[in-house]
């Protein structure tokens, strides 16, 4: 790839943040059972999870600290969309988890921003730029995150050069079936034998072998892959009327706004709205809107206890004026009662 200055949106770290970063390699594992306590676990990142598809969640995350990268495996059993911001001064780069081939159909439903990820591609977003992901059930993908001035200076080592303006405007990086998988076997190993539990000396030295290893891997696909050209204009124009909706909801949660009103105030017509929905997240409006107060709700709720306020006051607040078919709409979607959610959150 063509060289270019870094744009602004992977600006080099200061050197007293770049010194600061802790020489301490570390790994963590969680299993959760709610979106939004799944969103919380991934160190650095600022993120918030809907949950999509019916029944009880489940979501595991082992996560890999290394001096200038972070490495991870998430999986999760249910459909989330997912709103996240990476690290500042780094990239991100998501591998679908190829390793069950029963669930390969399934992973190449995974959305960032809209666009439909077909063909198995990594993903990568920049650092401090929001994204979102619409994952299915069953889905499990690998990360890392990268700071940028290492990645540069690992290039730089290897004579490669990195495109970082098409880096900033691209969604996936194709790479071939080879170069993913062995990405992945990577990043398993990572995970497996992470240098924890040695002495200070010889962490320092695996940990530094190992991120070697994978910084490479990372500049290998970058210099190798081909990056998309960015969203087309019609995805774009649809993208913000999808968060529009979802502004519009969030502005006034108690009243349930409808699809009519939403065409008026938004000055397109139903048919449109339809579009936008199923092309940027495969959903109807309906459902969406129905996900987003359910969620909402959701949220509310595990605080409910704390706050004094009663599962009819909590549906109440996010619209739901008809007691028993909040109940049952939430039990089909989270796989519990709302009593239930709101115990647990005491607790």
């Amino acid at each position: 790839m063509p060289t270019a200055t870094p744009s602004s949106a992977f600006r080099a770290p200061s050197a007293s943040v770049w010194c600061n970063q802790s020489p301490a390699v570390t790994l963590r594992s969680s299993l959760v059972h709610d979106a939004d306590e799944q969103a919380s676990q991934l160190t650095g990142w600022n993120q918030q999870y809907d949950q999509l598809s019916c029944g009880a969640f489940s979501g595991e995350l082992l996560e890999l600290h290394l001096p200038q990268m972070q490495v991870f495996r998430e999986r999760v059993n249910q459909s989330v969309r997912q709103s996240c911001t990476s690290w500042s001064d780094a990239l991100w780069l998501g591998l679908p988890d190829m390793s069950n081939m029963f669930a390969m159909a399934d992973q190449a439903h995974i959305r960032i921003n809209g666009r439909l990820n077909v063909g198995h591609d990594i993903m990568l977003r920049s650092g401090d730029e929001p994204f979102e992901l619409l994952t299915p059930p069953a889905h499990s993908i690998f990360g890392v995150v990268v700071r940028q001035q290492a990645l540069q200076a690992a290039a730089e080592r290897q004579g490669s050069r990195i495109d970082w303006a098409g880096l900033q405007q691209a969604h996936w990086l194709q790479a071939g079936g080879t170069s993913r998988a062995r990405s992945q076997r990577l990043l398993q190993a990572a995970l497996v034998n992470a240098p924890v539990g040695l002495s200070a000396t010889w962490q320092a030295r695996h940990a530094q072998a190992l991120q070697s290893e994978l910084l490479d891997m990372v500049v290998g696909l970058l210099e190798h892959g081909i990056a998309d050209p960015g969203p087309r204009q019609s995805l774009a124009k649809r993208q913000r009327v999808v968060s529009q909706v979802r502004e519009l909801v969030l502005a006034r949660p108690d009243h349930a706004v409808t699809v009519p009103e939403l065409c008026e105030q938004l000055h397109v017509s139903r048919r449109t709205l339809q579009y936008c929905f199923e092309d940027v997240l495969g959903l109807s409006p309906l459902q969406y809107l129905r996900a987003i107060r359910l969620n909402g709700a959701r949220r509310q709720l595990r605080q409910a206890a704390l706050r004094q306020q009663s599962v009819q006051d909590v549906a109440v607040n996010w619209g739901f004026w008809h007691f028993s078919q909040f109940a049952s709409d939430y039990r089909k979607l989270f796989g519990e009662t709302p009593s239930t959610t709101r115990k647990a959150g005491a607790h």
